[in-house]
């Protein structure tokens, strides 16, 4: 039996893991990778040197000139993995099997960008991957493999980072082998919910810290944009002040004050008052003097 040719369309840790479990399987041949355009990835380029894969950049993917490239390979599937280019019908159809996506939310819910920051902002208990086919939407393909991970407090856009780094190349090669053996099913994305919702990317600015907030949402939006992330940050006497961490403080009474007031001093940060009560700002980058009874600003 003849292997399972795939092009690759990729960037980034995602793909990374995703190509050594695919690499590994015999009965799978990736004929080209192609990676982002804007960005440059030497674990991906790097990968093609070893293995004797085509590595094709710079792509405009929708071209003639690369669709014409593309004929070339007779590949059974496409797959994109943090890939950013919008696949069009003609494209997405060329190979025998269409084209699939892996996406780092729970479909339809969380379509779009910036997933794992956003479901840290709204305070979710759980996130989802999926991996669906591709359609000319934006992550509204049919359904193939969907899973659900837990969140807790103690999860920052970090740890989610990790779980999803791992589990994503997981899903996505699992639901490459059923489409190889013909084994998936489709789940139309309206039969779980009939609009489902989407999020926009994040860019900057979004890292401002809005202290009318709740301490909630507070602790949500900081541990959102925690390492790697950009941070989330505040301006005292005009001087950022960039937080990586706040503690919750769950007996924290509820009380009207000033909303961004430091309060006191404490042994590792600050107590900062927030619409309903305070929280305890840790782990601080910034060269401004914060002193107790100051306001921290929007800018």
């Amino acid at each position: 039996m003849s292997a399972f040719k795939i092009g690759y369309f990729a960037d980034g840790p995602w793909s990374h893991k995703a190509f050594e479990l695919l690499i590994q399987d015999k009965d799978i041949e990736i004929c080209f990778i192609v990676p982002r355009t804007d960005t440059i990835d030497d674990t991906l380029e790097n990968f093609a040197d070893k293995y004797g894969i085509d590595y094709l950049h710079p792509v405009k993917v929708n071209s003639e000139e690369f669709i014409e490239k593309a004929k070339t390979y007779n590949c059974d599937l496409f797959v994109s993995m943090s890939f950013n280019q919008i696949f069009r019908e003609r494209l997405i159809n060329l190979p025998k099997y269409s084209t699939i996506n892996c996406h780092a939310g729970k479909l339809p819910f969380y379509r779009g960008r910036n997933i794992l920051n956003w479901v840290l902002i709204n305070d979710e208990k759980k996130f989802g991957i999926t991996v669906h086919f591709v359609d000319e939407g934006i992550d509204t393909g049919d359904i193939i493999l969907q899973k659900t991970y837990s969140i807790t407090d103690e999860d920052t856009y970090g740890t989610l980072l990790e779980v999803a780094y791992d589990e994503c190349a997981k899903l996505l090669y699992n639901a490459i082998k059923q489409i190889q053996d013909g084994s998936f099913k489709r789940i139309k994305q309206n039969t779980i919910h009939p609009v489902g919702f989407y999020c926009g990317s994040r860019t900057v600015g979004d890292e401002i810290i809005e202290w009318k907030s709740t301490s909630r949402e507070i602790f949500n939006f900081v541990r959102a944009l925690s390492s790697p992330g950009p941070l989330a940050t505040t301006y005292i006497d005009n001087t950022p002040v960039k937080i990586n961490r706040v503690r919750l403080i769950k007996e924290a009474p509820k009380y009207i004050n000033i909303p961004g007031q430091i309060l006191s001093k404490t042994e590792n940060g600050f107590l900062v008052k927030t619409k309903d009560s305070f929280v305890e700002i840790l782990d601080i980058d910034t060269e401004a003097k914060i002193r107790v009874g100051a306001r921290f600003e929007n800018d």
